[in-house]
């Protein structure tokens, strides 16, 4: 898809610059200006005495074209980022449920300690270690 937007943008380049040469070639009114200075009499001598009328349905045709494929490439573009928005939010959500179930597992266990020490069940007591008896070693022989 990127291929296909990078040549529609290549198309509107090379669009760009038929419109600005349309434009500079086109005769004034006055006979004076830009059109002068960048040849229009090879205007003249290419498309006749009456030049005014091809150059501007050129740059008529040139004008809808630049407006058309600004629109299809912001389509395309706004598609594209969509999609890749779209899975960014559900790679998020993913780590979120994840985070979520994990934070649930260790309350869990909290849960189930805490339980114990307050529902008054007690684990079996150990019973004192004593240290036996020491033996008196000033006992005559």
């Amino acid at each position: 898809m990127s291929l296909f937007i990078g040549l529609l943008t290549a198309v509107l380049v090379l669009d760009c610059v038929l419109l600005i040469l349309l434009v500079l070639v086109q005769l004034p009114k006055k006979e004076a200006g830009a059109g002068l200075a960048f040849g229009a009499g090879a205007a003249d001598a290419l498309f006749g005495a009456g030049a005014g009328n091809p150059l501007t349905k050129i740059t008529k045709f040139a004008a809808i074209a630049f407006f058309a494929l600004l629109i299809i490439i912001s389509l395309l573009q706004k598609s594209v980022h969509g999609a890749k928005l779209d899975k960014f939010k559900s790679g998020v959500e993913a780590e979120n449920k994840q985070a979520v179930a994990t934070q649930q597992g260790a309350n869990t266990v909290a849960d189930l300690k805490n339980g114990l020490t307050n529902s008054g069940a007690t684990l079996p007591a150990a019973t004192p270690i004593t240290a036996p008896a020491t033996v008196s070693t000033n006992a005559a022989p």
